[in-house]
């Protein structure tokens, strides 16, 4: 068997899954009240800056965070598989990743925010910290 780089594993899950760009997004949180967005990075990035209303699960963490069977699971995420789920990271690639893994596990309606919080960031959409 052949090994696989990340970016073999970036490029599988891009074609998983369903992306969306930062207009679709800022469109969605006004318009809609079933939206989840969720930010996959680590602790200190989602304190210096996150998208407004984002929950924050790390990516080393989703599968047990998303599970409603595991004890410490996230309230809102475990009860999330029939919601509009956004992900995103900084660039977009682990959120990618975290998109395929939510879809293996039931969620319905799953999307990934193309380019990341870099983009939303580069765009002047808001940013809370």
């Amino acid at each position: 068997m052949m090994s696989k780089s990340l970016a073999d594993y970036i490029r599988h899950a891009r074609s998983q899954i369903r992306e969306i760009d930062c207009d679709t997004l800022e469109d969605w949180l006004r318009s809609r009240d079933d939206v989840l967005v969720v930010d996959v990075r680590e602790s200190g990035a989602f304190l210096e800056g996150h998208l407004p209303e984002a929950i924050h699960v790390p990516r080393g963490f989703l599968e047990a965070l998303a599970d409603p069977d595991y004890g410490h699971c996230h309230p809102v995420l475990a009860t999330a598989r029939d919601r509009t789920v956004v992900l995103y990271c900084d660039s977009g690639t682990r959120s990618a990743l975290a998109a395929v893994t939510l879809r293996e596990m039931g969620f319905t309606e799953v999307y990934n925010l193309s380019g990341g919080i870099n983009v939303w960031d580069a765009e002047d959409k808001p940013v809370v910290s």
